[in-house]
């Protein structure tokens, strides 16, 4: 990347923020409207949105489920004032993690997970699909007119480890899918909330070379969040840091590894492909001593760069702080750009490329943010090479598709 291609960025800033130690509560007014760098409005104006749950026919609306400790945190009652930070209509996530909320078509949901354990040796990243946002056969589908989200879905996880890594993502269609308000079977996998503990029940099989990965995977967070941040002006797309703070524990059969460690949660919903409104991002997230930071820097196809610069506490207290430098990392064996942000006087260093892909890249960093020597987990995602229809045409070699 040149210097040029190096846009002014918008960026989510923090007001009046309470006290340390402050009960979490009604503080949405914590945020005011995001100011872009000269200063001339809001980054995204207006247009308060809702993301209710739309059960199917013969389930119950979810519980009040508490979380972790017996704490429930709701966003508060509080006025939208049209920023980038807006409470979930009926506090979705903040009371529980649902699986059932409606999916425009040709558009996508997405429940994120990663881990690395106590010791620094193991790693974890798993992704349920509803509309895989990098399925080839889902964009084959839309170019042919509008396409079911729930006939595209996958479970996708990713072991790191001192022995190498394994990583399987299997498309099924809407016949092998299941949803309901507190779980999510996809194929042989399955996602389930019991109210203090999200469960996932792999059985996967790698490709292209075939080996499985099969076993239980729980995560644990320690408060749930209510936030929903709009990526776009039009609010089409959206990102929602579930449970920033929460520990993981891995119990796999195949292969035999027991290990657990702190752990990470969001979810990004939207209403169309990824690829017609972005070009491509790169996101970060560290543990701070027991709070969670994570930096996400958007490049839309339109307007100007969004960065998010957030920290989260263990009790679910939301606080955003000024996005460090931009720092440039060193391109991937695919050629794809990556890029961070950190402290003045800290250059990152890339400690492991965990996925190096056509058009996206994850990795291991040390870093140094808000003063603190860390270890984040860090993703580049170039949606521009995405868009080749060469890439398009390796991915199935890689994700295949069962039954066709």
């Amino acid at each position: 990347m040149r210097e040029a291609d190096i846009r002014g960025d918008r960026t989510l800033r923090a007001s009046d923020r309470p006290a340390a130690g402050g009960q979490r509560g009604d503080y949405a007014e914590r945020f005011q409207s995001a100011l872009s760098r000269n200063g001339r409005g809001s980054l995204w104006p207006g247009k308060p949105r809702m993301a209710g749950i739309v059960p199917p026919a013969g389930i119950a609306d979810a519980n009040r489920w508490p979380v972790s400790g017996g704490r429930e945190y709701t966003s508060g009652g509080g006025h939208s004032d049209g920023g980038v930070v807006r409470p979930f209509g009926v506090g979705q996530y903040s009371r529980g993690l649902s699986f059932n909320q409606f999916i425009a078509p040709d558009g996508y949901s997405w429940w994120y997970f990663d881990a690395l354990s106590e010791d620094g040796s193991h790693g974890l990243t798993l992704i349920a699909f509803i509309g895989s946002v990098f399925s080839p056969y889902y964009a084959l589908a839309r170019r042919r007119g509008t396409a079911s989200p729930l006939n595209h879905c996958a479970v996708n996880v990713a072991l790191y480890g001192p022995r190498g890594q394994r990583w399987a993502m299997t498309e099924r269609p809407r016949a092998s899918v299941q949803r309901f308000s507190q779980a999510l079977k996809i194929g042989p996998s399955m996602l389930s909330w019991d109210g203090n503990m999200l469960k996932v029940e792999i059985d996967e099989v790698t490709a292209p070379l075939p080996s499985r990965i099969r076993g239980e995977i729980r995560l644990y967070p320690t408060s749930l969040s209510g936030e929903q941040i709009s990526l776009d002006p039009d609010g089409r797309h959206q990102w929602c840091p579930i449970a920033p703070c929460s520990h993981v524990e891995v119990d796999l059969k195949q292969p035999a590894i027991r290990w657990s460690g702190p752990g990470y949660m969001d979810a990004n919903t939207g209403g169309g492909p990824l690829e017609d409104s972005f070009s491509g991002w790169n996101w970060s997230r560290a543990k701070i001593h027991r709070d969670t930071a994570v930096i996400y820097d958007v490049t839309p196809r339109e307007g100007d760069d969004l960065s998010i610069a957030l920290r989260f506490s263990p009790a679910g207290r939301t606080d955003a702080f000024d996005p460090p430098p931009r720092r440039r990392l060193p391109a991937t064996g695919w050629r794809v750009g990556r890029e961070t942000r950190a402290d003045e006087t800290c250059q990152p260093r890339v400690r492991r490329t965990l996925e190096d892909g056509p058009f996206y890249a994850r990795s291991l960093l040390s870093t140094r943010i808000l003063g603190e020597d860390v270890t984040a987990i860090h993703e580049s995602l170039s949606l521009d090479r995405f868009k080749s229809g060469l890439v398009k045409a390796m991915l199935p070699f890689r994700m295949p598709r069962w039954p066709l």
